[in-house]
């Protein structure tokens, strides 16, 4: 009885052990969830202001990129891509961005998350036409 004593403190401590990194391993996935739902926002907001100022009507300047980083910007995301070039003519077109978050993470150290989203813009409708 007194050899399997010890074995008892061992099996404890080693439970614990496992229910630490179990719960390091959840904050760590929440963390990396959060961080993807941002930069899909940041992505959807930059593409969202981009794709009216592809319009470029009336012979105003406009850079739909740097609106684009503005509001990726804002969401605490860097944009990476826009396609989203000037066009005057008055039919739909599409905007994509990416853009990435980093997250620094415990375990897994900085991970970058990145995400895409794309707006489709239609002048006709946006002026009443």
């Amino acid at each position: 009885m007194r050899a399997e004593r010890g074995s008892v403190t061992l099996l404890a401590a080693a439970s614990m052990a496992v229910t630490l990194l179990l719960g390091m391993l959840a904050v760590e996935a929440t963390w990396l969830a959060a961080a993807r739902l941002q930069a899909q926002t940041a992505a959807e907001a930059a593409a969202l202001a981009a794709a009216p100022i592809t319009f470029g009507s009336f012979g105003q300047v406009a850079d739909p990129a740097a609106e684009a980083a503005r509001f990726a910007g804002a969401n605490e995301a860097l944009l990476v891509s826009c396609r989203c070039p000037i066009d005057p003519v008055w039919r739909s077109r599409i905007v994509t961005v990416h853009v990435e978050v980093k997250v620094r993470a415990v375990l897994f150290g900085i991970t970058t998350v990145a995400a895409e989203a794309s707006a489709q813009f239609d002048p006709t409708v946006w002026l009443g036409g």
